[in-house]
């Protein structure tokens, strides 16, 4: 984390500057990220995740790419995409369960909720973005003419009013909850904790590995998290039961962070891996056991072949429940 450096041309800097944050906001800022992370985990929906799918992840990196967006914004519309996108799918089957006397007794089948949602999908994840950019107030935002541009070379005939009614659209939907910490927060800010704690590491390197790791965890998430459940389970074919309580580990921002964190040192310092796990440890609450099966399925998905030796026994990935908030 740390205060942000001057804009570079292109709306682009060098980095987070670290160390440079008084303890006593670390701290806060600590705490008010595994409070939120715990909020979020005790009211996920079933159907977290469903719009987190490779291809769209892709669309919005390439998109932020094209845009000169910081990494924060990527991430960012990720998440507000998947939040509206399921706020919005239970809405219409709501309406289309209420409609049911009103509209000549036929209640929206989920091909026509499907339907609906395609045709403005592409229009919702622009949307997203656009509204991602605003929250990074230190970089480019996306205007109407720059969203506008870019629909219509996808033939999209859409108007300014369209885009502005589609922002109203997600803001509306999420009843304009929309500045929610990003995994990259909880990374950045960690960085800044181990920093301070003495950890001896190479802030900037490392936090560019780590942002890379993050996009590939975004990318591969199918495939990481079921390396890990895998693992959990002690078994390669889990139970619908099994993945379904499997979902609180895959939305915990913060066990994200500390297995990125953790694959990023055992690839660029791995001297000094242990201690940072030990430190994530203390700082977070949650089991080395869990960050180092977390760091495994990562480099794992990677390399393909065997990865940080598993050194503390087989017990399985911990869910939330099983850890302990850092206390004052």
């Amino acid at each position: 984390m740390g205060s942000p450096v001057p804009l570079e041309p292109r709306g682009r800097d060098s980095g987070p500057v670290f160390s440079g944050v008084a303890p006593e906001i670390i701290e806060d800022t600590l705490i008010h990220l595994a409070t939120e992370n715990e909020q979020h985990l005790s009211e996920l929906p079933e159907q977290a995740g469903c719009f987190k799918e490779t291809r769209i992840v892709e669309f919005i990196f390439l998109l932020s790419e094209k845009w000169h967006l910081d990494e924060s914004t990527r991430y960012q519309a990720v998440e507000l995409l998947e939040r509206f996108m399921i706020k919005q799918v239970e809405q219409m089957c709501g309406d289309g369960g209420n409609s049911k006397g009103r509209d000549q007794g036929q209640r929206s089948s989920w091909s026509s909720v499907r339907e609906q949602i395609t045709n403005t999908f592409v229009l919702r994840l622009v949307s997203c973005v656009q509204l991602a950019s605003k929250l990074s107030l230190h970089y480019n935002k996306v205007t109407s003419d720059t969203a506008l541009k870019f629909l219509q070379s996808l033939k999209y005939s859409y108007t300014k009013q369209d885009l502005l009614e589609s922002e109203l659209a997600v803001l509306n939907t999420l009843h304009f909850h929309i500045n929610v910490s990003s995994p990259l927060a909880y990374v950045e800010l960690l960085l800044e904790v181990l920093g301070y704690n003495g950890c001896l590491l190479p802030a900037k390197p490392l936090h560019q590995i780590c942002v890379q790791l993050l996009d590939f965890c975004y990318l591969t998430r199918e495939s990481i998290y079921d390396i890990l459940l895998k693992i959990a389970i002690e078994n390669s074919t889990p139970s619908k039961l099994q993945i379904a309580k499997f979902l609180t580990v895959k939305e915990d921002f913060m066990l994200l962070a500390v297995g990125v964190i953790s694959a990023g040192v055992f690839i660029l310092s791995p001297r000094h891996w242990e201690q940072v796990v030990e430190h994530l440890n203390c700082i977070t609450g949650i089991t080395p056991q869990s960050i180092l099966e977390f760091s495994y399925a990562v480099v794992k998905r990677i390399v393909g072949s065997t990865t940080p030796e598993q050194r503390r026994g087989n017990c399985a990935a911990r869910s939330p429940e099983g850890r302990i908030l850092p206390q004052k």
